[in-house]
């Protein structure tokens, strides 16, 4: 895909500076068993962030229905099309939430980065955590030029509106 260098290898284990032990690395569809518990568990206030731009999580999501969206996010991994990382916890047993970087769908940017917690740990350290943390990591070790951090930068309101890229 052309919204990144040919030889760009995206970073596979991230500590989060500050993150008390939690990680970052790419999803898989063997996250499902992880994953599914806390996306349901936060759903409603995740929809209230990314439903009305992603249609996501619905309500009737199922189990089968978030094994598939983590193998087509590790496939797009795999092929560079877009990122998701998930927020490991220190034990390594359970996801926190998680990190996207795709690339743009409005004009003006040349990746859009957004990411979530699990309701017990949104407005605590580990959010904090990665308000600092994720706009620098992109910065310094991701190849762009002008990163937009939505639901950071501007709203996701103010994300809808923007034009579409062409």
């Amino acid at each position: 895909m052309t919204w990144l260098p040919r030889d760009f290898v995206h970073p596979l284990h991230v500590d989060i500076p500050g993150g008390a032990g939690h990680r970052l690395r790419p999803i898989s569809g063997a996250d499902a068993p992880l994953d599914y518990p806390a996306v349901m568990g936060s759903r409603e206030r995740l929809w209230s962030v990314f439903g009305p731009a992603w249609g996501w999580p619905p309500a009737t999501m199922t189990y089968e229905a978030n094994l598939a969206d983590l193998e087509r996010h590790a496939a797009e991994i795999e092929a560079h099309e877009s990122f998701n990382y998930t927020i490991e916890n220190p034990e390594r047993t359970a996801l926190r939430g998680c990190v996207y970087i795709d690339p743009p769908e409005k004009e003006g940017a040349d990746a859009e980065i957004s990411w979530w917690v699990v309701d017990d740990e949104a407005g605590g350290p580990l959010e904090r955590a990665l308000d600092a943390f994720v706009p620098r990591w992109i910065a310094e070790d991701w190849p762009f030029e002008r990163p937009r951090f939505i639901g950071r930068d501007l709203t996701w309101e103010e994300w809808l509106k923007l034009p579409d890229l062409g």
